[in-house]
């Protein structure tokens, strides 16, 4: 891990590919359009550089314009930044997979993916429905391939340059583990729900070891109950280090490791959620020994279907 003076520039390096993956992301899931421009921009000009985004987000065009934009106007090169994109559950058939990052390249305008991303290990019904369903609402899988099968798939993205690295998101551990063992290249990402109430300490470990990247999405918990940023144990380290409650477990998610993606369509909690900094070390030991609630906030771990759960501790 890079770790330069200020935490909110910490790269993280890649096991294949080039370069490294800045820690501070900005997720671009945004359904109002105009708002998610108007987010991507001020992102942009806030110092972000990474951004993940995902066919199944359907404002790929979107962000595409403000890197455009943003490159036009001086304020970030092409090599500056890091665009993670994804490939949905109903594209993961082999004969699939380059037509769909083929088509997330052209929406963003960029000629190559820094990282592509298997969404979800659930093969849907191939087609251009992203969300089939049976005449009970229940989504309609592929038993047709494997999750292998799609990862050999990705493996030959990066053999043509069309990604400079491949990895898996929603992912449990176990399945990772399966990948791992099978892989020609070894996945460089794995993205996650990951936050002081979900902290996947064991599947840190293992993605560590095989020198991956835990990308934690909804690390301020995606402002659902129970509140992360209400948290005892994280008021009382910001009122001891001047951070905000969202950059003491921000800052925590950068030092122990991982990288994090925050979205937002507010200018200051933009600004807000890239001003981390370096924790004292009895707040990190407190991060982890103080904080005893577990809690996962969405299901998309075994079910392939994104949402967050709405729950009260």
């Amino acid at each position: 891990m890079n770790t330069p003076t200020a935490l909110r520039d910490t790269t993280l390096p890649l096991n294949h590919g080039d370069g490294a993956m800045p820690a501070v992301g900005f997720g671009t899931l945004i359904a109002d359009r105009a708002k998610a421009r108007q987010a991507f921009k001020l992102a942009l000009e806030a110092g972000y550089r990474h951004f993940d985004c995902a066919e199944r987000y359907r404002n790929e065009d979107v962000v595409g314009e403000a890197f455009a934009e943003a490159i036009a106007a001086g304020i970030v090169r092409r090599k500056d930044l890091f665009v993670t994109t994804k490939l949905w559950n109903t594209n993961h058939r082999p004969e699939r997979v380059e037509a769909a990052l083929d088509a997330s390249l052209e929406r963003l305008g960029v000629d190559y993916a820094d990282a592509y991303l298997i969404h979800t290990p659930f093969a849907f019904q191939p087609g251009d429905d992203q969300d089939p369903r049976d005449a009970q609402g229940q989504p309609i899988y592929d038993s047709g391939v494997t999750l292998i099968d799609t990862w050999r798939a990705m493996e030959r993205l990066v053999d043509k340059g069309k990604c400079r690295a491949i990895g898996l998101s929603d992912i449990t551990l176990d399945k990772l583990k399966e990948i791992v063992s099978l892989a020609r290249i070894t996945p460089a990402v794995v993205q996650v729900e990951c936050h002081p109430y979900l902290p996947e300490w064991e599947l840190l470990d293992v993605c560590q070891q095989h020198g991956i990247v835990l990308l934690a999405f909804a690390p301020l918990g995606h402002g659902m109950e129970p509140r992360i940023t209400d948290d005892a144990t994280i008021r009382d380290i910001a009122v001891r280090t001047g951070l905000t409650p969202a950059q003491v477990a921000l800052s925590w998610a950068a030092q122990r490791g991982t990288a994090f993606l925050t979205t937002s369509t507010s200018a200051a909690h933009i600004a807000e959620n890239i001003g981390i900094d370096t924790l004292p070390e009895d707040a990190m030991r407190d991060m982890r020994d103080g904080i005893a609630t577990r809690i996962r906030l969405n299901d998309v771990v075994t079910t392939g279907v994104p949402g967050f759960i709405p729950r009260r501790a």
